[in-house]
């Protein structure tokens, strides 16, 4: 599959991904820029986001309407601040969706 990738996060976060030639997005954390960027990434059509964990649940609100589609595929990563357990729940709800098992269970 060919596509482009867009990265969203702060100024530090972006940083290495726009080094390595992907299109970043950086912005503060506030609730309505972090919606605005999605929604710019949405319309823009790209195959793959990683989003900074720090912003994804704002970031959510707006990449929810497509978790049905195949793309764009939203990957949320932890950054430097201490993990708030969204990076893991996004992976979860993407395992599930994949296989129909949710394999991260705590069983």
């Amino acid at each position: 599959m060919e596509g482009k990738a867009a990265v969203l996060g702060s100024a530090d976060f972006v940083m290495p991904f726009a080094a390595l030639g992907l299109d970043t997005f950086a912005t503060e954390s506030d609730a309505a820029k972090v919606e605005e960027n999605a929604a710019t990434i949405l319309k823009q059509k790209y195959a793959l986001v990683v989003v900074a964990e720090n912003i994804a649940r704002p970031a959510r609100m707006v990449f929810d309407t497509t978790k049905k589609n195949a793309t764009p595929c939203v990957v949320v990563v932890p950054f430097t601040t201490a993990p708030s357990g969204v990076a893991t729940e996004s992976l979860s709800r993407m395992l599930r969706l994949a296989t129909g098992i949710d394999v991260l269970a705590n069983e």
